[in-house]
């Protein structure tokens, strides 16, 4: 058998469009921050209060990988830990005043990211193309957890920040 032709296998562009995914963010949003870690501090904006199992389960981050992502927010002081009142072993997360202001400087930027990395696409596109992206995404989750429990198991492939 001969060589395949890797432009349509899902697999091969999905590491493509990551890698071009990676180089903007470096260059255009941070070189601190992940894209990861930008996922779980727009989660805490948007909700603050919510565990670090939550918070893995809202943003696609399996346990390892969110404990690790958690631990690096709040030793740069961008995240807080509280102890749940209601269950003594959980810790309830927010942002600090530090990690607000890192996200309202990050979400610009990657607004602009964005931009430049649908570009080739018109806007009916782009549209599309995200709706694409979120419904093979979607199906991919429901493959990783197919009784319906979107937990913490997986891998990390789901917390690109932008």
């Amino acid at each position: 058998m001969g060589a395949v032709d890797l432009a349509t296998h899902p697999g091969h562009l999905a590491r493509r469009l990551q890698q071009a995914h990676h180089l903007l963010w470096a260059t255009m949003v941070s070189e601190e921050i992940t894209s990861p870690q930008y996922a779980v501090l727009n989660a805490l904006v948007a909700e603050p209060g919510l565990d670090q199992r939550t918070v893995g389960e809202r943003v696609g981050l399996d346990r390892s990988t969110i404990a690790d992502v958690v631990a690096r927010l709040v030793r740069r002081g961008l995240l807080g830990k509280d102890r749940d009142p209601s269950d003594g072993r959980r810790f309830l997360l927010r942002p600090t005043g530090d990690g607000e202001r890192v996200h309202r400087r990050l979400t610009v930027r990657t607004a602009r990211m964005n931009h430049v990395f649908l570009a080739p696409l018109d806007a009916a596109e782009q549209t599309l193309f995200l709706d694409l992206l979120r419904r093979v995404a979607d199906a991919a989750e429901s493959l990783r957890h197919p009784d319906g429990h979107h937990g913490t198991d997986g891998d990390a492939g789901g917390a690109g920040g932008g």
